[in-house]
């Protein structure tokens, strides 16, 4: 019993890597698909955010902390496409 909890530990804990690489990826598309639409200018407060976000969640992830880097990868991803949405003309009311 003890063995078959300690495995799982062991191998629900290998999750975070991966689970952030996930969250990773998305985050980046958003933001490049925003920074492509032309948010930087359009909707600067919510390009930032995302991007800052981004960062921030790399720099959780360089110190092994994944659910942290989870967490602000999901932001990031949030953000961005409300950015994209704003740059385009789209969601602008809903987002403010």
């Amino acid at each position: 019993m003890i063995v078959g909890c300690l495995s799982f530990a062991v191998s629900a804990s290998g999750c975070g890597p991966v689970l952030y690489m996930v969250n990773l990826s998305g985050a980046q598309h958003a933001v490049e698909e925003a920074r492509q639409a032309g948010a930087p200018q359009q909707a600067t407060y919510e390009y930032h955010f995302a991007l800052e976000h981004l960062r921030k969640a790399q720099e959780f992830a360089g110190t092994a902390e994944y659910q942290d880097a989870v967490d602000m990868a999901a932001v990031a991803e949030d953000y961005g496409n409300r950015a994209r949405d704003i740059a385009r003309g789209r969601g602008h009311a809903a987002t403010r």
